[in-house]
């Protein structure tokens, strides 16, 4: 007898309703992170935060649905490069996949958010926004986008470098077109600084700068650049080490200049230098990375000579905060995945969430999560007060900026791989966002300085900038502005002392100290987010975000018992004023307060 055949209805797919594999693809960000909307109010003017909201709103929807679309398929798709036409021309072009170009559309016309702290006028803003405007918006972007936010960062760089070093006619030329929102008009920037021989170790730049007055800005670089990402960008910065006439040089940093290196020159021609090749990266797939041999290309001399890299420094620690800004964006799109999957998945007839390992692996995921958020804005701040030259604010920016580099960098790399983990299975599948997360987190603590690098400049900032004390009276501020239990203050007060003791002592012993770099800077970062954390807390009447914050110092902090079983200390404890409404929202009862 032959077998019947399957009804039609037996065969059917099952319908989303009822999919076992959940997919949070086409929703909102910004809407799945209420926490961001609740912080904003304290870090930014009302009247800009207002302005703004409907911009994160936007920014929200196109990155958790459009842009994430884009984003996956230029990461399938990276960027190639060719050195002729096809009538043998010698003409480099870097090609990139539309769905890029659409993203640099979004971010750099649509957003400006290259643009934003630079000129008034972006998203209707009368005035140039302060750093935490553009990197909120910047924070939702790369949580569907983080290759793009490299050249993002460099422009903006670029840029800030440009107008505090450049001579103005310099700044008059090219700062129109750093800054525009017109796309076609548009220059983007790079920074072209590690050679084969020198990495972190800048003393040991090897690229010559010849001075020629024929040349267009009146010097020649000769060299090689090994690691140059966006290589085709309009403009770069670039260390060289000035010679002269005689064919002598400086050596060591104070050798080093910095030089600004047009992509093309003004007669319209190609400028003196080569693509040898692009990198065959882990992540960042979808921007191009290359290498760059110098060929007597002509540059301008940037500020000071010899003092290269005290100005290009300025410049990297733009881009240390922005490499804090994308590790908080990836670990809160790893976090916002993982708490969907665990509220819609359903495995041994329960809610994933409602199992007590999920719940843990949650939080784990969540504090590290949180204190980078927290960190990033702090850090904002204290940029924005350093810009408008207020007393105590270059010290404090001076200490954070390595610190988020250097924990939050590493955390994201943690937390994603711990997020693919909730997914199971299809989390390693490359249709998901979860490999792409994951590859991207581990550039960050590679990029402008790994994390022995970035850890001793907590050490410099200390030794040299006396940043330590400013920080000891900003987290005292906060922490006197802010409603405690006695216990609980006893207990962030001590941390405080704790962390500044050993920090000071690594840096008073010089470089026998620098073997406790990493950890007081981990020890500085987790104090401070803590008690950032906490004040936040007390100022938008959450007492959930004040357990966080509380939990930061018993996780993070405190000396542990691994065999103990877990047990909380008995200090922890939520002292809040009441929202202004007097509400209590489900999500603030003390009894679901480990519920993410």
């Amino acid at each position: 007898m032959t077998p019947a055949q399957p009804a039609a209805a037996e065969i059917r797919a099952p319908q989303p309703s009822a999919h076992p594999v959940p997919d949070r693809h086409g929703a909102s960000l910004f809407a799945a992170d209420p926490d961001l909307r609740a912080l904003l109010p304290l870090y930014l003017p009302a009247d800009l935060f207002a302005h703004l909201l409907p911009h994160l709103e936007r920014m929200g929807a196109l990155a958790g649905g459009v842009l994430d679309t884009l984003a996956n398929e230029a990461d399938h798709a990276p960027p190639t490069l060719s050195h002729r036409t096809r009538s043998g021309l010698d003409a480099q072009q870097i090609h990139k996949h539309p769905s890029y170009v659409e993203l640099e559309r979004v971010a750099f016309a649509e957003f400006g958010l290259a643009a934003a702290s630079h000129r008034g006028g972006v998203l209707g803003w009368s005035k140039p926004m302060p750093p935490a405007a553009k990197y909120a918006l910047t924070y939702l972007f790369v949580q569907a986008e983080f290759g793009l936010c490299c050249p993002l960062s460099m422009t903006d760089s670029l840029t800030r470098t440009l107008r505090k070093f450049g001579e103005p006619a310099l700044v008059e030329r090219f700062l129109p077109n750093l800054t525009t929102q017109v796309f076609d008009d548009l220059y983007q920037g790079a920074m072209f600084m590690t050679e084969q021989g020198a990495g972190s170790d800048v003393a040991a730049t090897a690229t010559r700068a010849i001075r020629d007055p024929q040349a267009e800005g009146g010097w020649r670089l000769v060299g090689d650049k090994w690691f140059c990402s966006n290589p085709d960008a309009a403009l770069a910065m670039v260390l060289a080490r000035m010679e002269e006439a005689d064919g002598t040089s400086v050596a060591g940093i104070k050798g080093v200049s910095l030089f600004l290196l047009p992509r093309t020159l003004a007669d319209g021609s190609a400028n003196h230098y080569r693509i040898i090749r692009l990198k065959d990266k882990l992540g960042t797939r979808s921007m191009a990375s290359g290498e760059i041999r110098l060929e007597g290309a002509h540059a301008h001399l940037v500020g000071e000579p010899g003092r290269g890299f005290v100005q290009m420094a300025d410049m990297i620690n733009n881009s240390r905060l922005s490499n804090g800004v994308r590790a908080a964006g990836l670990m809160r799109r790893a976090l916002t995945e993982g708490q969907f999957i665990a509220r819609e998945r359903r495995a041994f007839g329960k809610r994933l969430t409602d199992m007590p390992l999920m719940r843990r692996q949650l939080l784990k995921l969540t504090l590290p999560t949180e204190q980078a958020r927290t960190m990033v804005f702090q850090t904002a701040e204290a940029l924005r007060r350093a810009d408008a030259g207020e007393a105590g604010a270059y010290p404090l920016m001076r200490i954070l900026t390595p610190l988020i580099k250097f924990r939050a960098c590493r955390d994201a790399r943690k937390v994603t791989g711990d997020a693919m983990e909730i997914r199971g299975g299809c989390g390693y599948i490359e249709e998901w966002s979860d490999p792409r997360l994951v590859r991207d987190a581990h550039l960050g603590s590679i990029w402008e300085g790994t994390s022995n690098i970035v850890a001793l400049d907590v050490l410099r900032a200390v030794r040299r900038e006396g940043s330590l004390p400013v920080l000891q009276a900003h987290l005292a501020g906060l922490l006197a502005d802010t409603p405690l239990d006695a216990r609980a203050r006893a207990t962030f007060e001590l941390a405080i002392a704790n962390a500044a003791a050993l920090a000071s002592r690594a840096a008073e012993a010089g470089a026998d100290g620098d073997v406790l770099a990493r950890q007081a800077a981990s020890g500085l970062y987790h104090v401070t987010s803590a008690v950032a954390m906490a004040w936040e807390a007390g100022r938008i009447g959450s007492a959930r975000r004040m357990r966080l914050a509380q939990l930061v110092l018993a996780h993070r902090v405190l000396p542990q018992d691994p065999l103990a079983g877990g047990a909380e200390p008995d200090w922890l404890a939520e002292t809040v004023a009441p929202p202004p409404d007097g509400a209590v929202r489900a999500a603030e009862r003390v009894d679901q307060i480990n519920v993410f």
